[in-house]
C-alpha cells in the first residue's frame, strides 16, 4: 500500500525526484558558501546565463524522447548568430535581423528533418555532417572574425528580447531581473503543453517508444519528425541570438560547450535515452543543477578543476535514483539479475553453476 501511495506521488508530481536532487544540492551550496547562495543576486545572473542552456535542452528533450539525437545545433547556435550579427551589425536590420536569424535556425532544422525522415540517414550520422557543414560554413561567410555589439543597448531588439526590467544601472538585485528568463519561462510553458496536451507531443513519444507501430497506428513519422527538427532548430536560433545580444559579441565558437552540458541536463531530468519518456520540467531543473554545480563549486571555495568531475558525479547519481524511484520494473529486473548472479557464485565446493545461474551441477 506505501509503495503504490508512493508511486501514485511521484507520478502526479512530473520531475519530483530530480526536483529533490536539486533541493538538496542547493541547501548543501546554502551550508558551504551561504554568502553567495542566500543572496539574490546569484539567482538574477542565473536567470540571465541560463536561458539559452534551458532553449537548447529543451528541444533536445523532444529530440531524444522520439529517440533520436541532435548533435548540429553548437553549429547552429555559430551560423544563426551570424546571421543575425551581420544583419544586425552591418545592415542594421533590427527585427529584420530577429526573422533573419529565426529563418537560418528553421533552414538548418529542415535540412535536418528530410536527411533523416526521407532520406533515410541516421540521426547520428546526419546531424554529426550537418553539425561540421553550418559551422564551417558560419567560419567561412564570416571570415573567422567576430562581431562587436558595442551598441546594442539602445536598440529596441536588445531591451525587449535581453534587457533588465529595471534601471540598467542599478545593482539593486530585483533591477537585475532579465526579460529573457521571462521569454524562456513562456516558451517553455508553451512547449510543455505541446509535449504534454497536444497530437505532437503525443506522436512524439509514440515515435520514441516503437517507431514501426507508430506508422501502423496512422501516425507520419517522416512529417513529424521534420517539424521535430525545425522546432530543434529554431530554439537553437532563438538561443543564438539571446547569446549574441547578452554578450553584445558574435564569436564562431560561442556555440561549443553546450553540446555535453544540453544533453547531460535533459537525461538528468529524467528523460529516457531509449526515447518514449520525456520531462520538460525535469530538464529545466537539470539546467538549474549543471548551472549551480559550476558556481557551487568556486564559491566553496574548490577549483575549477573540480567542475566536471562533480558535475559527472551528480549526473550519475541522479540517473540512477531517477531508475530506481520512478521505474521501479527495470529495478526489479536489476534486483533478480543481482540474485542471480550471487546463486552462480554461490557454488559448493567441487561443483560448478549450471549455465544461467540455476545451481550447481555435480561432476
Amino acid at each position: 500500500m506505501a509503495e503504490r501511495i508512493r508511486r501514485s506521488l511521484f507520478a502526479r508530481i512530473e520531475g519530483l525526484p530530480i526536483i529533490l536532487v536539486f533541493a538538496l544540492i542547493l541547501a548543501l551550496f546554502m551550508y558551504t558558501a551561504p554568502e553567495v547562495f542566500l543572496a539574490p543576486q546569484i539567482y538574477t545572473t542565473l536567470l540571465s546565463t541560463a536561458p539559452p542552456l534551458i532553449l537548447l535542452a529543451a528541444g533536445l528533450t523532444f529530440v531524444i524522447g522520439a529517440g533520436e539525437i541532435d548533435l548540429s545545433f553548437p553549429a547552429v547556435i555559430a551560423f544563426s548568430g551570424f546571421v543575425f550579427a551581420l544583419l544586425f551589425k552591418q545592415y542594421h536590420l533590427g527585427w529584420l535581423a530577429v526573422l533573419g536569424g529565426l529563418a537560418s535556425g528553421v533552414l538548418v532544422g529542415v535540412v535536418n528533418g528530410l536527411l533523416i525522415a526521407r532520406i533515410g540517414i541516421p540521426s547520428f550520422i546526419a546531424t554529426l555532417g550537418t553539425q561540421f557543414f553550418w559551422s564551417g560554413m558560419a567560419t567561412v561567410l564570416s571570415g573567422g572574425k567576430s562581431y562587436a555589439l558595442r551598441e546594442a543597448e539602445d536598440s529596441s531588439v536588445w531591451k525587449l528580447i535581453v534587457g533588465n526590467f529595471g534601471d540598467p544601472n542599478s545593482i539593486a538585485w530585483q533591477d537585475q531581473i532579465s526579460v529573457q528568463a521571462v521569454w524562456t519561462a513562456l516558451i517553455v510553458v508553451f512547449l510543455w503543453f505541446l509535449l504534454n496536451r497536444h497530437r505532437f507531443g503525443e506522436h512524439i513519444l509514440f515515435i520514441g517508444d516503437n517507431n514501426d507501430v507508430a506508422r501502423v497506428v496512422g501516425i507520419n513519422v517522416g512529417w513529424e519528425k521534420i517539424r521535430l527538427y525545425t522546432l530543434m532548430g529554431t530554439l537553437s536560433a532563438v538561443a543564438a541570438m539571446m547569446l549574441t545580444l547578452e554578450n553584445k559579441n558574435y564569436f564562431g565558437n560561442q556555440g561549443q560547450g553546450y553540446l555535453l552540458t544540453a544533453i547531460a541536463a535533459v537525461l538528468i531530468g529524467g528523460t529516457s535515452i531509449f526515447g518514449g519518456r520525456a520531462t520538460l520540467v525535469g530538464t529545466v531543473f537539470g539546467c538549474f543543477i549543471i548551472w549551480m554545480i559550476e558556481a557551487g563549486l568556486v564559491a566553496s571555495g574548490l577549483t575549477g578543476a573540480w567542475v566536471r568531475t562533480v558535475q559527472g558525479l551528480i549526473f550519475l547519481i541522479a540517473i540512477v535514483f531517477y531508475l530506481f524511484v520512478e521505474e521501479p520494473g527495470r529495478r526489479a529486473t536489476l534486483l533478480r539479475s543481482l540474485r542471480r548472479s550471487d546463486t552462480g557464485r554461490a557454488s559448493p565446493a567441487g561443483g560448478r553453476a549450471a549455465p544461467g545461474g540455476a545451481g550447481p551441477r555435480q561432476g
